[in-house]
């Protein structure tokens, strides 16, 4: 993988974050939708083999929707609704994690098989995340510090999962292919 590949996943990460958030803050979270699926098809059409890569991105689609319902129930965060009523995870934040799945081979593939350094980056960064699209006014309620630290924990489990997730796809399809 080279690092022009790298820096293009990175720019198209916070490409398709910015258009959901924004998208979502400003009335328009169909915007995510138009933009993380041409990203994700950019993404399917140059990767090396498709499939393993497909099955993440759904595999972290229905994880983001559980977890940001379980979340979203416990009063954690309200974000702005679409297509999916409270309290269910928004359309457009399901989306995100799929922009995730995205980067987890590519741009973030040096966290494969640290799973702790994963649950440090998640505990950390999902926070970071989800607070700065409340900021930019993806969120009907702002999380508080309690509910900062719950979505913390929630994502200390879920980047080492999607990890797992990756490697096990990973895996079955290049015994697949050598079958």
């Amino acid at each position: 993988m080279t690092m022009f590949h790298k820096v293009i996943n990175v720019i198209a990460f916070q490409i398709s974050w910015f258009a959901a958030v924004l998208g979502a803050a400003h009335g328009k979270p169909f915007l995510c939708v138009v933009v993380i699926l041409f990203v994700l098809g950019l993404h399917l059409f140059f990767s090396h083999d498709w499939r393993p890569e497909l099955f993440l991105a759904l595999c972290a689609a229905v994880t983001g929707f559980v977890f940001d319902s379980v979340l979203i129930a416990a009063g954690v965060f309200s974000p702005v609704p679409y297509l999916f009523p409270a309290p269910l995870s928004s359309l457009w934040m399901v989306l995100l994690w799929v922009n995730l799945a995205m980067t987890l081979n590519v741009s973030m593939a040096w966290l494969h098989g640290r799973y702790a350094l994963a649950a440090i980056f998640g505990a950390v960064g999902g926070p970071m995340a989800y607070y700065s699209g409340a900021k930019l006014g993806a969120m009907i309620r702002l999380p508080d510090p309690g509910g900062l630290l719950g979505i913390g924990i929630a994502w200390a489990f879920a980047l080492p999962l999607l990890y797992s997730m990756a490697n096990i796809f990973r895996e079955r399809f290049h015994r697949v292919g050598k079958s």
